[in-house]
């Protein structure tokens, strides 16, 4: 009987048999390598969008809040505000009917409050409802020294308030 096959034939299959298989597995490992650059991009791209959808949260929650945020800061003096304060003050006594003079104003050296002396001067009613108003304003306030005194035309009243809500 003789053989069919020939050498050469066989060996030209085997020889492209081998070429395919090593083009077969190039393109299988380029095409993993693709499939996991993709899927890294894809966690980067979620990861980038969850961040902004976290911002634009953010952002709403902040124009939500900015009236709470402007009522809040109200209660609080900066150094800059100083003197709005101390116009609040004497606004106060007017609207009594009293008269405030501002005597002196510290920063404290720790820096976490401001000392006020203010002096006073109206009827004792006058006096009674100004320290009721600077009590319950928006500020917060100690009260270091409360001095009254009945002077010849009208009571007098030296205080020295300290202004705890005070930010640097």
């Amino acid at each position: 009987m003789k053989n069919n096959f020939s050498k050469p034939p066989v060996l030209y299959f085997s020889i492209l048999f081998c070429v395919l298989l090593f083009a077969f597995l190039y393109f299988y490992r380029q095409t993993n390598n693709n499939h996991k650059k993709a899927e890294i991009a894809e966690v980067e791209w979620l990861v980038e969008t969850f961040r902004r959808d976290k911002i634009k949260a953010l952002e709403h929650s902040i124009k939500v809040i900015e009236k709470e945020k402007t009522q809040l800061e109200t209660h609080f003096a900066k150094s800059s505000d100083v003197v709005p304060f101390l116009d609040t003050i004497e606004g106060l006594a007017t609207k009594v009917g009293a008269k405030a003079e501002v005597t002196a104003v510290d920063i404290l050296a720790d820096r976490t409050g401001l000392e006020v002396g203010v002096k006073i001067s109206g009827g004792f009613i006058n006096l009674y409802k100004f320290l009721t108003l600077l009590e319950n304003s928006s500020y917060e306030l100690e009260f270091i020294s409360v001095d009254l005194r009945k002077g010849v035309e009208s009571w007098e009243a030296i205080l020295k308030i300290k202004l705890l809500s005070f930010v640097e």
